[in-house]
């Protein structure tokens, strides 16, 4: 009988390949995000209050994510609406009680703070950076099953997501599209990029594969720092409705840009009314701040813009002219 004998290298390598069938690059980064990620993110449970004075019934539901270890943690305002207190429940077993610190709903962001101690907190990332294409993991419990995990990629950038608060209304601008499959009870839930960063939290499902999510960055840290001291958030107002409006050849070369803020609206009685502003007049810069959007005028109008003169420049037909408008406090 012929006896044959393999070489030495691969009888060294068969052996491994057997014992481990390594997972690909895609697989090893959605499974590093979950296992860092998933110990930070909690099912949540809402009331809503009751009639009379009633107790609060559970209503809601949706997800949170703890930012630091003694509770505080961010979701969406939609998912709290008007409660006071609700749980939050943790893969790890953890139940506990939470009370709602600060809600939004012109960003749609929320905190609210489990009372408990030593929560594994997410870092929060930068959606700034985010690029179209871009490997994101979703983190929630959608329709209630907890734990969930589902993957994709950064669809498009600087969607636009309106929202509303009594009678005001606002854009939140450079939201992120996703994807990632995000069903019912997703919201409020961690949008993370491939280092393990929070870069969004997720706020709503507009159709089949198509998810959104509120960015993280320095806009939005401004609104969750201001919730966790205060709340609220503050914004100042002037009372105007205006969008991108790109200007003619024209007067863009005479003037040394492209676009400037169209006036579609200007809000009866309102500080931009006071001050003689016009539909169709086009904003281009407050305070010597040069705006082309409606997201560079509302980053403008934060607290402390509250009850200061600025001055606006605008284009009115052909002419240049210069108008003072006080903003005042946002009020829902």
């Amino acid at each position: 009988m012929t006896e044959h004998h393999l070489p030495d290298d691969v009888l060294e390598t068969t052996p491994e390949v057997r014992e481990e069938e390594p997972l690909d690059a895609y697989s090893r980064v959605v499974s590093s995000v979950a296992a860092t990620l998933l110990p930070s993110v909690a099912s949540l449970r809402v009331g809503r209050p009751g009639r009379r004075g009633a107790r609060e019934a559970p209503e809601g539901a949706g997800t949170g994510v703890a930012i630091t270890p003694d509770g505080f943690m961010l979701t969406s305002a939609h998912v709290v609406g008007g409660s006071r207190t609700g749980t939050a429940s943790f893969t790890d077993g953890r139940e506990l009680e939470l009370e709602i610190v600060g809600t939004d709903r012109l960003s749609d962001l929320a905190v609210v703070r489990a009372r408990g101690s030593g929560l594994s907190p997410a870092v929060l990332g930068d959606a700034d950076t985010l690029r179209v294409g871009q490997l994101v993991v979703a983190i929630g419990n959608p329709l209630g099953l907890a734990g969930s995990v589902t993957a994709g990629v950064v669809s498009g950038l600087g969607r636009s997501l309106p929202t509303r608060a009594g009678s005001a209304t606002r854009i939140v601008e450079n939201v992120i599209q996703t994807d990632a499959a995000l069903n019912p009870g997703n919201s409020g839930g961690a949008l993370a990029d491939g280092r393990s960063e929070v870069v969004g939290i997720n706020t709503a499902v507009a159709g089949m594969g198509l998810g959104l999510a509120v960015p993280v960055n320095a806009t939005t840290r401004q609104i969750i720092g201001a919730l966790m001291s205060e709340g609220r958030f503050r914004r100042a107002y002037i009372g105007i409705a205006g969008a991108f409006r790109a200007l003619p050849p024209r007067q863009s070369s005479v003037l040394g840009r492209d676009a400037g803020v169209g006036v579609a609206e200007v809000v009866e009685a309102s500080p931009a009314a006071r001050a003689g502003l016009r539909p169709k007049d086009v904003i281009l810069s407050i305070d010597d701040t040069d705006v082309e959007t409606a997201g560079d005028l509302q980053k403008l109008m934060i607290g402390d813009a509250i009850g200061k003169a600025v001055v606006l420049r605008i284009l009115r037909d052909d002419r240049v002219l210069e108008v003072t408008v006080t903003p005042v406090e946002l009020v829902e």
